[in-house]
């Protein structure tokens, strides 16, 4: 009589001193009589063959002790019956299982036993419906699991190996998904990250909906999905449940969008997949999940029927005063989120409208990173401590003692509510947003100033000045939506046709330097207007609201007259309103 081990984990029947493996790593069973029953095993029937698969055994009743080998003959490990190789035997296998045996001879396949899988509660009973199966592969036990074409043929096999590893067998470019061959069309099909999990989900439904995995995980998931396109329209829904991780939730969206819009769903498990969740006999949780789970949508899309609990609430303007009334009254304050572009000439004074927004806000105690790219932070740090002294200190440094200059260090860029960044000349793109990334997120600013932006593309030494513009702009837009920050930038303007911008020359969108883009992307624009060559007028900047994407209302706002002996702007009381539209 055979001995035998039992290999607990796997459940694999191993036989003692009969296995033997060949060159191409399949398992082979050198059959010898260990007994001196002759009609149990034949010594003239000794021979060299290969292991198929496991069967029900007529004579005792097992489900699967029966080992079938490729000559045709055949063994049970449980009540030791051994039947004969015959001729009509052989034909009679090759006809039930001819493309598994074929397959196996031309190109390697491996078989081995449907059982159970304790470890992961996977049933006999499954495994069985899905020729799941455990065999051994270089004197290692593994799982098998077989992948068909459309004709039904075994055209490749997954092969998983101890420390999951895995082994690819056949060829996978004429593989269907993982189970498909069991499933025709229907209402719904779910979809899983691996075989381990549709076999998971397979059972958990009682093998009552269709279920098949992606073959090779979730980086490959959506090219399998668009080559199975056709096999997935025989579905009414399609419900995709990968693992809960990073690359299992993206991998559901990008495949989820490959199928037609409102077709797709995607279900979400509270652990990592569906076997984890059947270990924890949280089955139930699986079945809700499939059932519950939402349509899919492309990031941005919002069904408005969602929105109430967000409309609902109370709204609350959490808009910042500008310095100046006038346009306030246009532009009803600075939010988060918003871009806004100052723009003008040469020496019109766009810097120090920035820094009287800047100094404002320190004033409001709210955190504010500073990037003055043609200035070093010595020369802006001094511009915000003479705001706090009224004092020109640049120009007349003798007129501050050190006491003072301690009290407006300690107001404005000491106070902790100001950040700068020490540079000077032309940057790199990226380089510019992880600054302002950093200053964001790691010094808490809630509003960055930028000037200015020309100088950011100066550097370039070749290249499209106005696509490197766009792009910029783009990246900083993307950047003030996500960190819902605001952002202050400044522009040059291309010299007008006729009277230039420093002897009143009007404004315009049409003037931004380099890209239609800076408007485009702006929620704010405002328009800078001085004229240099009247005395009268010299020393004031005219602030023209160009573009308002808050309100709409456009035109002249306010007027700001410089003072030399403070270096600071005050605001007319009286200036020409009449080209203000709304």
């Amino acid at each position: 009589m055979l001995s035998s081990l039992y290999d607990e984990d796997q459940r694999q029947p191993v036989p003692i001193g009969l296995r033997r493996t060949d060159s191409n790593g399949l398992t082979r069973y050198h059959h010898l009589s260990g007994s001196n029953d002759t009609d149990t095993m034949n010594n003239n029937d000794t021979n060299d063959s290969t292991f198929l698969r496991h069967e029900p055994c007529e004579q005792c009743g097992s489900s699967d002790a029966r080992a079938v080998y490729d000559d045709g003959h055949s063994y049970c490990y449980s009540c030791e019956e051994y039947r004969k190789g015959e001729e009509g035997d052989t034909e009679y296998n090759e006809q039930r299982h001819s493309k598994v045996s074929a397959e196996s001879k031309t190109k390697g396949f491996l078989y081995g036993a449907t059982k159970e899988l304790r470890n992961r509660n996977i049933k006999e009973e499954t495994t069985r419906k899905w020729g799941y199966m455990v065999g051994q592969y270089k004197n290692q036990t593994c799982h098998i699991a077989n992948f068909y074409d459309e004709t039904g043929q075994v055209v490749a096999q997954k092969v998983r190996l101890p420390q999951k590893n895995f082994l690819a067998l056949g060829d996978f470019s004429k593989a269907g998904l993982y189970g498909s061959h069991l499933w025709a069309s229907g209402k719904k099909l779910v979809i899983t990250e691996g075989e381990i999990d549709a076999l998971s989900v397979s059972q958990i439904q009682d093998y009552k909906w269709p279920v098949v995995s992606v073959p090779n995980g979730a980086a490959g998931a959506k090219k399998v999905i668009a080559s199975n396109f056709d096999y997935l329209s025989r579905f009414e829904e399609i419900i995709f449940m990968f693992d809960n991780d990073e690359a299992g939730r993206e991998a559901a969206k990008q495949c989820a969008a490959v199928l037609p819009v409102g077709k797709a769903k995607i279900a979400t498990l509270p652990l990592k997949d569906a076997n984890e969740m059947l270990v924890a006999n949280k089955g139930q949780e699986v079945i809700q999940a499939i059932w519950n789970a939402p349509v899919f949508r492309p990031d941005g899309i919002v069904d408005g029927r969602t929105l109430w609990d967000e409309v609902s609430k109370k709204l609350v303007n959490d808009s910042v005063p500008y310095p100046w009334n006038g346009l306030n009254d246009l532009a009803h304050g600075i939010r988060k989120g918003e871009i806004v572009t100052l723009c003008a000439g040469s020496g019109i004074g766009k810097s120090a409208i920035c820094k009287e927004i800047a100094f404002d806000l320190i004033k409001r105690e709210l955190n504010i990173g500073y990037i003055a790219l043609e200035e070093n932070v010595r020369r802006t740090a001094l511009s915000l401590m003479g705001m706090h002294l009224n004092k020109n200190i640049l120009i007349n440094p003798e007129t501050v003692d050190a006491n003072e200059k301690r009290s407006a260090f300690e107001a404005t860029v000491g106070s902790g509510h100001c950040f700068l960044y020490d540079h000077f000349g032309s940057m790199d793109c990226d380089n510019l947003v992880n600054r302002i990334r950093y200053m964001v997120t790691g010094c808490n600013c809630e509003y960055i100033f930028l000037d200015h932006l020309s100088i950011v593309v100066s550097g370039l030494e070749s290249g499209d000045e106005r696509r490197y513009i766009d792009n910029t702009m783009t990246k900083l837009r993307s950047l003030v939506e996500e960190l819902k920050c605001g952002l202050i930038l400044v522009s040059h303007l291309r010299r007008p046709d006729g009277r230039g911008h420093e002897e009143g020359g009007l404004t315009s969108l049409s003037q931004l330097r380099g890209s239609a883009g800076i408007a485009q992307l702006s929620d704010m624009v405002f328009g800078l207007e001085r004229n240099q060559q009247d005395e009268e007028e010299a020393d004031v900047t005219r602030i023209r609201v160009l573009k308002n994407r808050w309100s709409g209302q456009t035109g002249i706002a306010t007027a700001l007259e410089y003072e030399h002996s403070t270096a600071r702007l005050s605001e007319q009381v009286v200036f020409d309103t009449e080209e203000s539209d709304v």
